[in-house]
């Protein structure tokens, strides 16, 4: 296999096929090689597209014959596997879709193909994309690359573990309250939540319901996750929550002209943090005020009075039940225990329903407030690095929380709708990635893309890469 070819951005890879430097199926095979030899070891891929190679040779066809190339011109991508692939397996992580084959492509995965790149492989996930781990009954645990004891988080669990240990150089994800984020954070890579709706939902299961569901990618760079979401965004005609501003800034150049005013904020607001990830966040606050930006440390009241994840249980479980009753319906016995979560739990009132809807309005109320005096947000994306598979609790500077903390800097910016970018920028004591998160007002994409350029330029681990013999494999 090729190393130096998995391990480069998609970006990167673009430039060097649209050059003639490498051919589309060099770098395909490069990638399937990397598949066979690390897959087995972590359990990140689900089904490797049998076209895969024949679009490779149709894209190396079109190089030599110098036709007009599009952006990701014969670059592989994944796709999480709740994402609709024609003629390819969508099993949703459930033995109750086994042998599903969707006869089209979801928005997202069509119009990465209109943009030149190859669908690859499908990722692994929880059953329906429900649950902070990846793992299910019908294609088992994926492991993290950097520590194969530990979670590669979900439910873009298996995205983000393929990214990062070399198999993909750029994929789709889902996010309801952490997972885009929050796996990109626990295995080192790059993951971007947009504005609620910029990304059309259409072709990802299920169809309703979708008001706190985000689409996003995962990659290897900042600068790939923003062409990506300039290919991305904006309405299908299908996805009613489907929005676009008259402009569409992608960008991740110099913004306003001014030096940005930047708050960062580790506790209170997000419970408990661990003191190697309270580090990162302000070794990164420090690494942007050396550029002459305004950072201050600060507090956003709402999120110490409001409770995001209380709030998206209340309302998600309640709205997530009918679809997945309606899936399950004589398939009881084939359900994974986290579904059956959504099920064993209490119906929420009327009025705890209105209730709660009511914070969230208020919680974007604060946001909005915050957002008048600056320009962007930085804090955690995980309170811990990647932790033990399973667990059912971790322990925070010698207290012990409940696993579903995990999201609690995530879901914040899920019940609200805002964009949120997640890179790494630091290592815990024992060598796990730790992630940075960055949150803009909504549609200020741009804003926090350019940020994330900027801490990418100045951070201390900047293309590291998990070891062969952290992912099993030989050195």
């Amino acid at each position: 296999m090729n190393s130096g070819l998995v391990y480069q951005d998609a970006t990167k890879l673009a430039d060097l096929i649209r050059t003639k430097e490498v051919s589309p199926v060099e770098v395909m095979r490069a990638h399937l090689d990397r598949i066979d030899a690390a897959n087995p070891h972590l359990n990140a891929i689900v089904t490797v597209a049998d076209s895969a190679m024949k679009a490779a040779k149709a894209a190396e066809a079109a190089v030599m014959a110098g036709g007009n190339l599009g952006p990701l011109h014969g670059v592989p991508f994944t796709a999480k596997d709740s994402f609709d692939t024609a003629g390819v397996l969508t099993q949703l992580g459930s033995p109750i879709f086994k042998g599903r084959v969707p006869d089209s492509d979801a928005t997202s995965v069509a119009r990465m193909k209109q943009a030149g790149a190859i669908l690859l492989a499908k990722t692994n996930l929880p059953e329906f994309s429900y649950w902070i781990e990846s793992d299910n009954l019908l294609s088992g645990r994926t492991l993290n690359p950097w520590n194969r004891e530990r979670t590669p988080g979900g439910s873009s669990g298996g995205e983000s573990a393929a990214v990062a240990a070399g198999m993909s150089p750029i994929g789709l994800a889902t996010d309801v309250a952490i997972s885009v984020r929050g796996p990109a954070a626990l295995t080192g890579v790059v993951g971007f939540k947009p504005t609620h709706g910029r990304i059309p939902m259409t072709g990802i299961w299920p169809r309703v319901p979708r008001r706190f569901w985000h689409a996003g990618p995962i990659a290897r760079s900042v600068r790939d996750v923003a062409l990506a979401y300039s290919l991305l965004a904006g309405p299908d005609g299908a996805d009613g929550f489907s929005i676009s501003p008259p402009t569409l800034d992608a960008g991740t150049g110099p913004g306003l002209g001014r030096p940005l005013r930047i708050g960062w904020l580790v506790e209170p607001g997000f419970g408990l943090v661990d003191s190697d990830v309270a580090a990162t966040v302000q070794a990164a606050a420090d690494a942007l005020k050396s550029t002459g930006m305004i950072v201050e440390p600060v507090r956003l009241p709402v999120l110490e009075e409001i409770n995001a994840l209380d709030l998206l249980w209340k309302l998600q479980a309640m709205e997530t039940k009918p679809a997945f009753r309606a899936a399950t319906q004589g398939h009881e016995a084939l359900i994974y225990k986290h579904v059956q979560a959504v099920f064993d739990t209490p119906d929420t009132s009327i009025e705890d329903f209105v209730l709660a809807e009511q914070q969230i309005e208020l919680m974007r109320d604060g946001f909005a407030q915050y957002f008048q005096r600056y320009d962007a947000l930085l804090c955690p994306v995980t309170p811990v690095p990647a932790h033990a598979h399973d667990a059912a609790e971790f322990v925070i500077n010698g207290q012990a929380v409940s696993s579903l903390h995990v999201m609690d800097a995530t879901a914040p910016l899920s019940v609200t709708g805002l964009p949120g970018l997640s890179l790494r920028f630091g290592t815990s004591r024992d060598g796990l990635p730790i992630g940075v998160q960055l949150v803009a007002p909504w549609l200020a994409e741009s804003t926090i893309l350019h940020l994330g350029a900027v801490l990418e330029r100045l951070s201390p681990v900047r293309d590291q890469h998990p070891s062969l013999t952290a992912m099993g494999m030989a050195a």
